[in-house]
């Protein structure tokens, strides 16, 4: 690997770090450019062929994996969850949410949550499709 390509990466993960660190925040690609050290479009474009994927995208999986985890373990609303992960609005969010998981967030939580009084081993085996029909 050539120092230069090295050196594209090391500013790339820079940047990639900033938006594990700062999800929540509201981050901008003139921003991000400037932490790698590099024009907007060619933080963009590098990023995308470093990563497979563009910063905005990463941004947004990052957020809903974190929204993910929030709706598993605690009781807080979906919109306080959405504010809680750095999305603007309740309707962004959630069609994000979809388009990654497959699911709206409220029906991700509900298959998620263990039925009252049923241990989640006997949910799981109820809940699998069966092989035997």
């Amino acid at each position: 690997m050539s120092r230069a390509v090295e050196e594209s990466n090391r500013a790339m993960l820079r940047a990639r770090d900033a938006m594990d660190r700062a999800y929540a925040e509201p981050l901008d690609i003139p921003t991000l450019a400037r932490v790698a050290l590099v024009s907007e479009a060619h933080f963009i474009r590098t990023f995308r062929a470093t990563f497979g994927e563009t910063p905005h995208r990463y941004l947004q999986r990052r957020r809903v994996e974190r929204a993910m985890s929030l709706l598993m373990e605690s009781n807080r609303d979906v919109t306080d969850i959405c504010y809680a992960v750095g999305f603007g609005s309740l309707g962004t969010f959630s069609r994000t949410f979809r388009q990654i998981v497959g699911q709206s967030p409220t029906e991700f939580r509900r298959a998620r949550r263990p039925t009252p009084g049923v241990p989640s081993c006997f949910t799981k085996a109820w809940t699998r499709p069966s092989s035997f029909g």
